[in-house]
């Protein structure tokens, strides 16, 4: 069994009566309301619900994205509500990996350099981010395709592409929102598998926003998000 010390360092992701509200001059919209939640460290988290109830809002916000407008979020060694813009920029650039459900890679830049161009940024050796960016595109299957422009990749590749991608900075956490939005069924299985074994391999946090049913299954755990309310959902 486990001391009390030994679970603390467990929690990699804390977060407490976590709200979010937008302000315009006739109202205020409550988006999230007093989400708490602990997420440990390896853990993959999938978070389910209709549209417009505050899931990618809240994914947004646990990324650096967007801000919360009350509570606490402590991911790793960062507080963000005390993250000045430098210190932001580290966390987004070094803590987290993101997918989208749009790839957004660089049209003008080759497969390989998409994954490569985030490490070098953020100050890795050009030589080493190569060899990193190398390696995680062989473990996505697209070796061959390195040299490939995005045009030239199909909506699966580019996926794959943006997965390895979301890897290279040594993330302890990974946020995926609707990864497989975009494709059609065969390359949704593919993609849903490829972020699970690519997080087991590289024993990553995972947190998924979907409304793949399939994906969310695949989590060690699922909560549904009601009316910006994140509540269990057991739908194993």
């Amino acid at each position: 069994m486990k001391n009390d010390e030994n679970v603390c360092d467990d929690v990699l992701i804390e977060i407490k009566n976590l709200e979010k509200e937008y302000v315009t001059d006739s109202e205020t919209l409550s988006v999230l309301r007093g989400i708490n939640l602990q997420i440990n460290t390896g853990q993959k988290i999938s978070v389910i619900g209709e549209s417009g109830n505050g899931k990618s809002t809240f994914l947004n916000i646990l990324g650096g994205i967007d801000s919360l407008t009350k509570g606490y979020i402590r991911a790793g060694k960062y507080i963000l509500s005390e993250l000045d813009e430098k210190r932001l920029t580290e966390y987004r650039s070094k803590f987290t990996g993101l997918v989208f459900q749009f790839h957004y890679l660089l049209k003008d830049f080759t497969a390989l350099e998409n994954i490569f161009l985030p490490a070098y940024m953020a100050g890795i050796p050009k030589k080493q981010a190569m060899e990193k960016a190398e390696s995680l595109l062989n473990d996505v299957g697209l070796t061959e395709r390195k040299n490939h422009l995005p045009s030239q990749l199909s909506g699966g590749e580019r996926q794959r592409i943006a997965v390895a991608r979301s890897l290279i900075n040594d993330p302890q956490l990974i946020l995926a929102d609707e990864p497989t939005g975009n494709l059609d069924p065969a390359n949704s299985i593919m993609i849903s598998d490829l972020l699970f074994s690519m997080a087991d391999k590289y024993n990553k946090t995972l947190v998924l926003v979907t409304h793949d049913m399939m994906l969310a299954k695949k989590a060690d755990l699922c909560y549904r998000m009601e009316n910006g309310i994140l509540v269990r959902d057991f739908i194993k």
